[in-house]
């Protein structure tokens, strides 16, 4: 086997691979109910489907002869930038209050995102 036929076979194996995290995090987006619960299907599943996707197709250019990096820095970007926005959603739910309030930190009055205040 050479080079260019593992690197086919990896690259139709991650596209597999990616596709199915990909439908697992649209189904769970669709079928969840509550914002937080709907959070986690799409920053954690689909961004490892979409990691999947790109490594096929990094493998796919490799297996050309024309190797990128351009995947690489969409994967950097993507891995980097998920974590944040999903942390910014669930701060916005809790402020809106429109999910169960989580609860209060033991022995620490500034950790928590609701502590305001005494007036």
């Amino acid at each position: 086997m050479t080079l260019s036929t593992i690197a086919t076979l990896g690259a139709a194996l991650s596209l597999l691979i990616g596709s199915g995290f990909v439908l697992v995090g649209v189904v769970g987006l669709l079928k969840f109910d509550d914002p937080m619960t709907r959070l986690h299907a799409p920053t954690k599943v689909g961004t490892m489907g979409i990691g999947m996707l790109l490594l096929a197709s990094l493998l796919a250019s490799l297996a050309k002869g024309e190797p990128s990096i351009h995947e690489l820095l969409i994967m950097a970007f993507l891995f980097v930038t998920a974590p944040v926005s999903a942390n910014f959603i669930a701060k916005v739910t809790i402020h809106r209050r429109t999910c169960e309030t989580p609860p209060a930190p033991q022995k620490d009055s500034t950790w928590s995102t609701l502590d305001t205040p005494d007036t």
